[in-house]
């Protein structure tokens, strides 16, 4: 495992929802291996979103605290929305991928995720947890 990874929305979808109890193992041993574990803050915002629409605000609100409590935030500010905004338009990726990949180029570490839209993206490196 890498000492950090930036965790795709579609971790956090399994983890909360895939009621697969070899994918949550998968996935937390994941979480537990890696120290420096980042999401996107749009990945925040895809989760939150998610989780609302499913199960209300107080359930999003507090895992949206936990996201924050567990993991280091790398913001949507105006260079990472130029870098984002350069990788969709290279590769038509949508707006959320294209934001997850320039937190993981940023930050020098794989996206943890089996979305294949990553997998096109030059010099950005993917993971899924193993079975």
């Amino acid at each position: 495992m890498p000492g950090k990874a930036v965790y795709d929305t579609r971790v956090f979808i399994e983890y909360f929802y895939s009621g697969d109890p070899e994918t949550l193992r998968r996935l937390r041993d994941d979480l537990l291996a890696t120290p420096g574990r980042l999401v996107s803050a749009v990945t925040v915002y895809e989760t939150h979103r998610i989780v609302y629409t499913r199960e209300g605000r107080e359930t999003a609100r507090h895992r949206t605290r936990i996201m924050e409590r567990d993991f280091q935030v790398a913001p949507l500010d105006a260079q990472a929305a130029a870098d984002a905004a350069e990788i969709s338009a290279a590769y038509g990726t949508p707006l959320a991928d294209g934001a997850i990949a320039a937190a993981a180029l940023r930050h020098g570490c794989p996206v943890v995720t089996d979305d294949p839209h990553f997998k096109t993206i030059r010099g950005l490196k993917t993971r899924w947890p193993a079975s």
